[in-house]
C-alpha cells in the first residue's frame, strides 16, 4: 500500500460528477414518484439524504457542488413556482437556505470524518507495518537480508522510487547499484551531516526526496532516500524515519555482535595462552631437568659411570626427549587447529597407510604387542591431512598403552557413508566425571600416574572435526574404553587407468 498522509483514497474527478449526477437524477426521481404521497419537507429531506451520501463517498468539493445542485434542483423542480427558479414565498427562501447550510455542514462534517477515518487506518497500518518490520529484524543475522528487508518495507509504505544504502566501517558506499549522481550526493551529505535533508526537516528544503541518515554521528550506519517527499506531510516523514531508526538499531546489533564476539574470542585467546602456559610449565620443566642432568652427569662423570649407568642415563635422555618432541608437536597442532581450523591442507590419502605408518612407529614403544590390528579391505580414500590423522591415531594408542596393561584392539571399517577408526581397551575406564571434561584442553587424568599436558584428547577432538568428522567415547560393557573415529565418506577420485 503505497501511500501517505497527503494521499487519500479518491475517485477521479470525472467519476466524481457522474457518481454525483446519478445521485442527483435518483433523488429527482425519487420525489417525482413520492410526491403525490409526501410534501415537499420529506421531498427535501430525499435530497439531503442523496447529499450525506455523496459526502461520504466524494472529497468535500464534489460534494459541497452537490449540495447546490441539489438545492436547486429542488428548487427547480418542486418548489413552486415550478420550473423555475423563482422563490415565490419568503418561508421558501428560508428553507433553501437553511436546506444549503445544512447540506454544506453535512458535507463537510463527512469529509473531514472520512479523512480522519482513512488517517486512522493509514496509521494503523504504519504501526502493524513497523511491529512486522521489527520482528523480522530480530531474527535477522546478515547485513544483506535487513537491507532487502528495509527496501522492501520503504517501497511499500511510499511510492518512490526509494534507496537505502548500509556503509561498511570506512564509511564508504557498500554498491552504488546505478542509483543516480544526485541521489547518492543527497545520501552522502546525509550521512556527513548525520541528519535528515529535504522538504519539511529544515534542511535542504528545496529537493524533491526526504534523505534520512541510519544511526547517528557516533554511529552511522547508511541512509535512505524516501520519495515523494511533502513537506505538510509530517507522519509520512515521521514513519520514515521510525523504519530507518528500525533498520539501523538492527544494523548497530549485528556490528555490537559482532564485536562482542571478538572481544570475547579474544579474552578466551588470552584465557587459553594463561592456561596454557601454566598447563605445560611443569610438564616442559621436568623433562628438561632430567634431560639436562642425564647429560651433565656424561659429561662430568664419564669415566666414573659404569656402562649400564651410561646406558640408563642415554635411555633417559631419549626418553625425556621424546617426550618432549610430542608434547611441542601436540601444543603447536592444538593451536594451530584452534585459531584457523580452516586451513588445514587435506588430500586424497589411504587409511590403511596411515594406519600401517602409526603402527610401526609404535612397535618400538609397544614391545610385547598388544595392540591388535583389524583393518578392512577395499576402504575408500578419505580426503585428510594425513599427518594430523597419524597424530590422531598415535594419541588414541598411546593412551591405551598408558592406561591399560592388556591387549588393544585397532579396528577400520567402513560403511558407503562413513569411515570408523576404533581403539578398544581393558583398562580402567573413565569416570563419569573425568568423561565431562576428557575433551577439554589441559585436563589431565587422575589415573595410574601418568604425567601429561592434557592436549591428547582435546587435540584427536580438534583434528576430527577439522575433517568434517566425530570423535565419540565409550566404556566398553566388559570394561574399557572405546574411542571411535567417525569420517565422512565423499565421492571417490576417479581411478587411473594402468598403461
Amino acid at each position: 500500500m503505497n501511500t501517505t498522509a497527503s494521499q487519500w483514497n479518491q475517485n477521479p474527478p470525472i467519476k466524481n460528477w457522474l457518481y454525483m449526477g446519478t445521485l442527483l437524477v435518483v433523488a429527482t426521481a425519487t420525489c417525482y414518484l413520492l410526491e403525490p404521497h409526501v410534501t415537499l419537507t420529506s421531498q427535501a429531506m430525499i435530497y439531503v439524504l442523496a447529499i450525506v451520501i455523496a459526502a461520504y463517498k466524494l472529497d468535500w468539493v464534489s460534494s459541497s457542488v452537490g449540495a447546490v445542485g441539489a438545492v436547486t434542483a429542488l428548487n427547480f423542480f418542486f418548489v413552486p413556482p415550478r420550473w423555475t427558479f423563482e422563490i415565490e414565498s419568503q418561508e421558501h427562501f428560508i428553507a433553501l437556505g437553511v436546506m444549503l447550510v445544512v447540506a454544506l455542514v453535512i458535507s463537510h462534517l463527512s469529509s473531514s470524518l472520512r479523512r480522519e477515518t482513512e488517517i486512522a487506518k493509514l496509521n494503523e497500518h504504519r504501526a502493524r507495518q513497523l511491529q512486522e518490520l521489527s520482528s523480522s529484524l530480530a531474527e535477522i543475522d546478515v547485513p544483506e537480508r535487513i537491507f532487502a528487508l528495509g527496501k522492501r518495507a520503504l517501497d511499500e509504505a511510499f511510492a518512490g522510487p526509494n534507496n537505502l544504502f548500509l556503509t561498511n566501517e570506512s564509511y564508504q558506499y557498500a554498491s552504488e547499484n546505478g542509483i543516480p549522481k544526485n541521489v547518492q550526493d543527497g545520501l552522502q551529505c546525509c550521512i556527513t551531516e548525520a541528519a535528515a535533508l529535504g522538504p519539511g526537516t529544515g534542511r535542504w528544503p528545496g529537493l524533491n526526496a526526504w534523505y534520512i541518515p541510519l544511526g547517528d554521528k557516533t554511529a552511522m550506519l547508511g541512509a535512505a532516500c524516501v520519495q515523494p517527499a511533502l513537506a505538510q506531510d509530517h507522519a509520512g516523514r515521521e514513519h520514515a524515519q521510525a523504519l530507518c531508526a528500525l533498520l539501523a538499531q538492527a544494523l548497530l546489533r549485528l556490528r555490537l555482535t559482532a564485536n562482542v564476539q571478538l572481544a570475547q574470542s579474544e579474552a578466551q585467546r588470552q584465557q587459553l595462552q594463561s592456561t596454557f602456559l601454566a598447563a605445560i610449565s611443569h610438564d616442559l620443566r621436568t623433562p628438561l631437568t632430567a634431560i639436562v642432568g642425564a647429560a651433565s652427569s656424561l659429561q662430568t662423570q664419564h669415566d666414573k659411570l659404569s656402562l649400564n649407568e651410561q646406558q640408563r642415563l642415554l635411555e633417559s635422555i631419549v626418553s625425556e626427549a621424546s617426550y618432549l618432541s610430542t608434547l611441542t608437536e601436540n601444543t603447536m597442532q592444538f593451536v594451530s587447529l584452534t585459531n584457523s581450523p580452516q586451513q588445514i591442507k587435506r588430500d586424497w590419502e589411504s587409511m590403511e597407510e596411515i594406519v600401517g605408518a602409526v603402527l610401526s612407529r609404535m612397535r618400538l614403544r609397544d614391545v610385547n604387542r598388544r595392540i591388535k590390528s583389524k583393518v578392512a579391505k577395499d576402504l575408500p580414500l578419505v580426503k585428510a591431512d594425513s599427518v594430523l590423522l597419524a597424530q590422531l591415531v598415535s594419541n588414541l594408542l598411546d593412551n591405551a598403552l598408558k592406561y591399560s596393561t592388556d591387549s588393544i584392539d585397532l579396528i577400520v571399517q567402513s560403511n558407503p557413508t562413513h569411515l570408523t577408526l576404533a581403539v578398544k581397551d581393558r583398562g580402567p575406564g573413565i569416570s563419569e566425571t573425568a568423561q565431562k571434561h576428557m575433551f577439554k584442553p589441559y585436563t589431565r587424568s587422575d589415573q595410574s600416574g601418568q604425567r601429561g599436558a592434557g592436549l591428547g584428547l582435546a587435540l584427536c577432538k580438534a583434528i576430527a572435526q577439522a575433517h568434517g568428522g566425530e570423535l565419540t567415547f565409550n566404556t566398553r560393557k566388559s570394561g574399557g574404553s572405546q574411542f571411535m573415529l567417525i569420517l565422512p565418506v565423499e565421492k571417490q577420485p576417479p581411478t587411473k587407468e594402468m598403461p
